[in-house]
């Protein structure tokens, strides 16, 4: 009778457990911990600096010679550089996120202290929501200064969907370095497998035809998507091409990471 009464008593009863609870944990001890990482603030230091440059140079061209530059195709390059000079710490960032914490993982899911799904869906949604949120950032300050200081023909319209286009392009790498570096057995092994995965990946998509979307097109498209001038559709294909990518590299890791041997 008393144990029964203990069950029954307000201080018991008002005891809940939150499941999401580990995940919020882990998910905001990681976006601290990438925030203040030497990879990110070398690709934020190293991503500003460029722009600075850039920005510089275009308007030192524009006052020395005339020259009218249309914001559209200069950021347009500017963008591009800065992803493919980005892309190698953005993958480090990405692949680190749970290949550099093997001993302390194996200890909390061998303590249940949080599942293999939870943890894995807290590290890929941090590094996703960190690296995508400078990028716009980072890419709306671009956007504005070349706009101010160029030939202005950026529409707003048109301008966050070219900074949306290439975020989506970033959230599929970041989403599949999570997952290599989750699979492979270590950083070094799963650098080197993403980098395979990535290229192998970018001649294939430069081989399907024309109408399918490409990383390459993607990039050609962008003038016209800054100034306002393209087809709905062709915004539309390379958006729910990147949203499947996303959606698959997180299958990938959670099948594969609710398997493996931590």
């Amino acid at each position: 009778m008393r144990g029964h009464m203990i069950e029954l008593s307000p201080a018991n009863a008002g005891i809940r457990f939150n499941r999401f609870l580990p995940y919020w944990a882990v998910l905001q001890t990681d976006l601290r911990q990438t925030l203040r990482s030497w990879v990110y603030r070398l690709w934020v230091l190293m991503s500003v600096l460029g722009a600075c440059g850039s920005l510089i140079y275009r308007v030192g061209i524009k006052e020395e010679t005339g020259i009218v530059q249309t914001a559209s195709s200069q950021t347009q390059n500017l963008l591009r550089g800065l992803v493919i000079a980005g892309v190698g710490l953005v993958a480090l960032i990405a692949v680190s996120a749970i290949s550099s914490e093997r001993s302390s993982v194996a200890d909390a899911v061998l303590s249940r202290g949080i599942s293999r799904y939870q943890y894995f869906l807290a590290k890929w949604h941090a590094r996703v929501l960190v690296v995508v949120g400078t990028f716009l950032v980072m890419g709306t300050g671009i956007l504005c200064a070349y706009h101010f200081f160029l030939d202005p023909d950026i529409t707003a319209m048109g301008g966050l969907t070219a900074l949306l286009l290439i975020a989506a392009v970033l959230a599929v790498v970041v989403s599949w370095g999570v997952t290599i570096g989750a699979l492979a057995n270590g950083t070094v092994i799963a650098i080197t497998t993403f980098w395979l995965i990535i290229y192998g990946g970018i001649i294939a998509l430069s081989l399907v035809p024309k109408p399918y979307p490409s990383p390459e097109r993607m990039m050609e498209a962008l003038p016209y998507v800054l100034r306002g001038q393209y087809d709905p559709s062709t915004v539309l294909q390379p958006a729910i091409a990147t949203g499947a990518l996303c959606l698959a590299a997180a299958a990938v890791g959670l099948v594969g990471y609710g398997r493996k041997d931590v």
